[in-house]
């Protein structure tokens, strides 16, 4: 194959309109945050407000290994977690940890467990913007946070 032979087979590989739509993508995304951040724009696609039917302060005590146990706010154990079962918990305490320390604050402290009048669970930090709806990580995720609830 010729050197000519090879330029215009690199050419065809990847076509320039192809090349010049992607980058067109990549600028309207880029363009589209930039927007939504510089203006303040509120968040849009937030569940919404209903009445809270039931609620507990819980604290979550996180590890790499993805043990994780759970207190109430007295500080007796809800649940412990080993590593094999307490993957979800362990990260969501994880979580609240960096969120916290970004603001100067310590990871243990209470999170409040909230259960809406439509049966949606979520997580909520009175010390940090941070808050999880359990719904969307799934419903075994969030069946675990039923227990931590209900026990």
């Amino acid at each position: 194959m010729s050197h000519q032979d090879l330029i215009d087979r690199d050419r065809e590989m990847i076509p320039t309109l192809l090349l010049r739509a992607l980058l067109a993508l990549v600028l309207i995304c880029l363009g589209i945050a930039v927007f939504a951040s510089v203006s303040g724009r509120p968040l849009e696609a937030m569940p919404p407000n209903l009445e809270v039917v039931e609620e507990r302060q819980i604290q979550i005590f996180a590890d790499l290994s993805g043990s994780a146990r759970v207190l109430d706010a007295s500080g007796t154990v809800i649940a412990d977690f080993s590593p094999e079962e307490g993957g979800f918990v362990s990260g969501i305490g994880r979580v609240l940890e960096r969120e916290r320390a970004k603001v100067g604050l310590a990871g243990s402290m209470p999170v409040r467990l909230i259960k809406y009048s439509n049966g949606r669970l979520a997580l909520r930090d009175d010390f940090t913007p941070w808050r999880a709806e359990l719904q969307g990580f799934g419903q075994t995720n969030e069946a675990t946070f039923h227990k931590i609830l209900n026990n």
